[in-house]
């Protein structure tokens, strides 16, 4: 559904103001889309974007079974009740796993972000017939390294954002089991 905005974003984000055929705005390459490459360029890029949906899947499962593990630990040294089902960790470990778990899932998937835009880039959209062929090239062009271009960057930006989320999730979460009546 949201697909075309994407396409205009990325193509926005990849030209300049000097750049011939450059959109000028939202509308403006919301419309040439449509009337230059119709209902295919507006969905261009669809397929490695489904594949993100399993991005947040992985950081979840990466998430919870680090906490699982931590208070295993803790329960065998004896520092947490062998009954304690999801004991309170200290806001450290909530900041390492919740890191440690957006990293493995941008790991896990940003190769489908590299696909996406280079299949929705203006400038490259002739280069590619689809997803299996802008693969193929990728891979032979730049090998596995070029599945990742961009990933420490992303990284960097989201990691905040991640922690501070999981961070206020636990302490909330904790503070109303305490607190529940």
């Amino acid at each position: 559904m949201t697909n075309p905005f994407w396409v205009v974003k990325t193509r926005m984000c990849t030209t300049t103001r000097c750049t011939p055929d450059a959109y000028t705005g939202l509308w403006n390459g919301l419309k040439r889309l449509a009337q230059e490459e119709g209902l295919r360029g507006l969905y261009r890029g669809i397929v490695p974007a489904l594949f993100g949906v399993s991005h947040g899947a992985i950081q979840f499962m990466a998430y919870e079974e680090l906490k699982k593990w931590r208070n295993d630990v803790r329960k065998r040294a004896g520092t947490a009740a062998a009954d304690e089902l999801d004991a309170k960790l200290d806001n450290g470990e909530y900041l390492v796993m919740a890191a440690s778990s957006k990293v493995v899932a941008s790991v896990t998937t940003y190769p489908y972000q590299v696909l996406k835009s280079r299949l929705q880039d203006r400038s490259t959209r002739d280069t590619y017939t689809g997803v299996v062929d802008c693969f193929r090239k990728t891979l032979a062009a730049e090998g596995w390294g070029g599945f990742y271009k961009g990933l420490a960057p992303n990284i960097i930006r989201v990691l905040p954002g991640t922690c501070i989320t999981f961070l206020v999730y636990e302490n909330l979460s904790q503070f109303f089991k305490e607190h529940a009546s």
